[in-house]
């Protein structure tokens, strides 16, 4: 059983198990362009529709049906549904009103359209995705939640290219290539590379998330991560903020990306607190030994909050 493998990494692996088991509460976000949370708690009291509202961040609210998008409040853009754990990311990288955020691997547009909401639909977010299918959805759900400050792209995140973005830096550029080799001005202030994973911590979601699990797919996958990662992070200004994150427990698509990375392009991890019940990141793992400062990382087990599992760290470009 795959989920054995994590044993020596949980402090209580019965309670993890148990959680692993258990069906996932179905939760939804206000979304903050279209309305505000009373409004939207308001409209589902009217629509008859129980909820909890979540104590660590108030624009979540658990529901009791298993069907959000049934209601009219979710149908006009003010609800969108989203795991609750997965909202952590963008509260991570906290976005400020009208600065320059990239979301690399954004379809379908969750932490997307979140992020803009926390932008107050300002600034520029450009919303990277290689799959035209999910780009589909992507725009679908943000042109039903009002986004606004969106740039939609269609590229390889591992060698995403500037653009006609490059210039507004003042370097003349012509939008860069594939070489990346240092003519390029960095242009974001803060990027969230919530990259493509194994998908391990949405069992409870997907019972068959791990029917297709094998470790040479663990390490292909991490090979692009740490692409994708290092490529947000030439992106990125000197002293911007880069979170990644992944929805898996593997080691290998975590704590060894972010050494990989940490060797590879100039960037530090830094300390950041978040209002869930977490685990450090771990510095050792099947013979290996990574970066300490990956202890900085945060996991997030199933057990520990009623969710599903995450992995999330912060990193600050500093060259």
């Amino acid at each position: 059983m795959v989920l054995e493998r994590y044993d020596p990494l949980v402090d209580d692996v019965a309670a993890f198990r148990a959680a692993c088991e258990r069906r996932l509460p179905s939760v939804v976000r206000v979304n903050t362009v279209k309305t505000s949370v009373d409004r939207a708690r308001r409209a589902l009291d009217d629509d008859g529709h129980d909820y909890e509202q979540a104590d660590w961040y108030p624009e979540l609210l658990r529901l009791d049906s298993d069907s959000p998008g049934t209601s009219w409040p979710y149908f006009h853009g003010w609800l969108y549904g989203q795991e609750e754990v997965s909202a952590l990311p963008a509260l991570v990288c906290a976005p400020e009103p009208d600065e320059r955020v990239l979301d690399p691997c954004a379809a379908p547009g969750s932490k997307t359209t979140q992020l803009a909401a926390m932008m107050d639909d300002t600034g520029t977010l450009v919303a990277n995705d290689n799959n035209l299918g999910r780009l589909s959805a992507l725009r679908s759900n943000a042109e039903r939640c009002g986004v606004t400050n969106l740039v939609v792209t269609n590229q390889d995140a591992r060698n995403l290219s500037l653009g006609p973005f490059t210039p507004d830096e003042g370097d003349g550029g012509d939008g860069g290539d594939d070489s990346h080799d240092g003519q390029e001005e960095p242009l974001f202030d803060r990027a969230l590379v919530d990259v493509p994973c194994s998908c391990e911590g949405t069992i409870r979601k997907n019972p068959d998330a791990l029917d297709e699990w094998s470790l040479g797919r663990i390490r292909q996958i991490a090979s692009v991560q740490r692409d994708i990662l290092r490529r947000a992070i030439q992106t990125t200004r000197p002293g911007g903020t880069v979170v990644y994150s992944t929805c898996t427990f593997a080691p290998e698509e975590n704590e060894a990306v972010l050494d990989h990375v940490l060797g590879e392009e100039p960037c530090e991890l830094v300390e950041f607190d978040v209002p869930l019940d977490t685990r450090p990141g771990v510095t050792e793992w099947k013979g290996d030994e990574y970066d300490p400062s990956v202890e900085r990382a945060k996991r997030v087990w199933p057990h520990l909050n009623d969710t599903g599992g995450f992995f999330c760290a912060k990193l600050e470009v500093t060259g």
